[in-house]
């Protein structure tokens, strides 16, 4: 029985990691429309700036994440702790600096 338990280990550990991944579909969504009502739509910017992977070529994706995050103090940016997991803010930074699906 041991046996079989430990032949299954790799398969429950395989859907966990998938169970762990981002949702890359509603982390798109929650991009362009969550983010976009403040960045603009097409994330050209609005009541908060531009978006577009041009004009955050100085940032890296850890800070970025971090403000995802933490939001910014003083200004409209909220914290979006709670809402994403640190996973998903490293995703939606990575999709935001590449323009492509990490």
């Amino acid at each position: 029985m041991r046996s079989l338990a430990l032949l299954a280990l790799p398969a429950l550990m395989a859907g966990q990691a998938l169970a762990d991944a981002p949702d890359a579909d509603r982390l798109l969504r929650l991009v362009h429309q969550d983010c976009g009502s403040c960045h603009g739509m097409t994330l050209k910017g609005g009541l908060g700036p531009d978006l577009r992977r041009e004009t955050l070529a100085d940032w890296d994706a850890e800070g970025l994440a971090w403000v995802i995050l933490d939001g910014v103090p003083g200004t409209a940016m909220p914290p979006w702790r709670g809402l994403v997991t640190e996973a998903e803010a490293r995703w939606i930074a990575d999709y935001l600096l590449t323009g492509e699906k990490p």
